[in-house]
């Protein structure tokens, strides 16, 4: 059976790595799934749910808050602003840094500080719907 390799490294280090047969990514324009052999291609993420599934059938599931997808054909590199397993995801903070963000969005002043707390904003609702849907598989 043909296989990739998948690397997923953020800032914090490296989340995961091993065989896969097949890697769906929330590219920037829609999602992507790659298999072994695919194309060539280097895009960008948007926070969301990178699904890696294992040559041995068994889905795992990461969260990214963006970052950039290389995919060579057997090897697929996931760099992440931010990435975590999602065993790891804790829903008390995802709804934290969403407050947050709205708070951010409401005082902002500038421009910049506006574009800030929208960006933090996207990737708590991401993490938010992320949370909502594992949960969902996991009942």
């Amino acid at each position: 059976m043909a296989h990739l390799e998948i690397d997923i490294v953020s800032a914090e280090g490296q989340i995961h790595q091993g065989q896969a047969a097949m890697v769906f990514a929330p590219a920037e324009l829609g999602e992507v799934g790659i298999a072994p052999r695919h194309a060539p291609l280097l895009t960008r993420l948007k926070a969301g749910e990178v699904r890696v599934r294992g040559v041995d059938g068994v889905e795992h599931s990461f969260f990214v808050g963006g970052g950039i997808l290389e995919v060579q054909p057997h090897l697929v590199t996931v760099l992440a602003d931010t990435a975590m397993r999602a065993k790891d995801c804790d829903e008390a903070l995802a709804v934290e840094a969403k407050r947050r963000a709205e708070e951010k969005l409401s005082n902002a002043k500038s421009d910049l500080d506006i574009a800030k707390a929208q960006a933090e904003l996207v990737q708590a609702v991401a993490l938010a719907e992320f949370l909502t849907k594992i949960k969902k598989t996991t009942h």
